[in-house]
């Protein structure tokens, strides 16, 4: 029994926790990797007895990241993520996820039969593992999130990850809004070029279709304005918007209605003196 303490009080670390005639424990504090193993306890009598435990521990994955992502990628390319986790033992898990969502094997690429890709760390007991995502971007992915979650033994669910948001650069669609929905002839109105793209549209051009623009429309970068509409206005306008990507047009149709009327009403006993009514119910009117 001696001999048995003084052999487990060599570490500091470990410490004797109860000592009796039929039993011998001890502690093991700050855990390390080199602590995993068997432990043997022996009770020198007669027979002697021994007892064996095997003590396993886990390696806690040390840091993760994702690389590859650099800078905004065209639609139709491709991305190529990489995600790196060290020092776990064992080894541990990658998950991909778009959101919420799991990306599954058949998701994305990683090297043949492989999800993951397990390296030994030299004269250590711990590895690194990496996996590789590729996808192909569309507009629609732009801002999406790509997170790499690791599962380890050691860790509860979402203790360690890291995200990645994608940016994807695509020409602009675009769309036409008139001021209002029923232009009248002599009031002022624009129409309005949205170019939803991004980056955002840097250059605005403004046609009508199968003529000229009218004189009095000014230009205005997104804007076309009229100071006082006519009926000639009327027709198909057109704007190109372009943002370095490509260039995208839209259109509007234009139907300019007519004033609105007015009525004339003398009042009697009252010398050239007129009122104008807008828009007069008809029995305001009757004699």
């Amino acid at each position: 029994m001696d001999a048995l303490r003084s052999s487990a009080l060599r570490d500091n670390r470990i410490q004797l926790h109860f000592s009796s005639s039929t039993e011998l424990s001890i502690d093991i504090g700050e855990v390390q990797l080199s602590d995993e193993g068997e432990y043997t306890c022996s009770l020198f009598t007669m027979p002697v007895r021994t007892a064996r435990a095997t003590v396993t521990v886990l390696g806690e994955p040390c840091s993760m990241k994702i690389s590859g992502f650099e800078n905004a990628v065209p639609e139709g390319g491709t991305v190529t993520l990489t995600c790196t986790s060290t020092g776990s033992k064992p080894a541990a898990s990658l998950h991909w996820y778009r959101g919420d969502q799991e990306l599954e094997a058949g998701d994305f690429t990683a090297r043949p039969g492989h999800t993951e890709l397990v390296e030994s760390v030299p004269d250590e007991p711990t590895s690194n593992v990496s996996s590789k995502l590729t996808l192909e971007v569309s507009r629609g992915d732009d801002n999406d999130l790509i997170t790499c979650a690791v599962d380890h033994p050691s860790l509860a669910p979402g203790d360690m990850k890291s995200e990645q948001a994608l940016r994807v650069l695509y020409s602009p669609d675009v769309q036409i809004l008139p001021e209002s929905n029923l232009p009248r002839e002599g009031e002022k109105f624009y129409l309005q070029c949205l170019g939803n793209g991004n980056p955002e549209p840097a250059e605005y051009k403004w046609d009508k279709k199968d003529e000229v623009l009218p004189l009095q429309a000014k230009v205005d970068g997104a804007y076309l304005r009229f100071e006082s509409l006519n009926k000639s206005d009327n027709g198909v306008y057109l704007c190109y918007a372009d943002n370095g990507i490509g260039n995208s047009q839209g259109e509007y149709t234009l139907l300019v209605q007519a004033r609105l009327p007015r009525h004339h009403l003398i009042l009697p006993g009252l010398y050239n003196l007129s009122i104008f009514f807008h828009n007069l119910p008809s029995h305001f009117l009757s004699s």
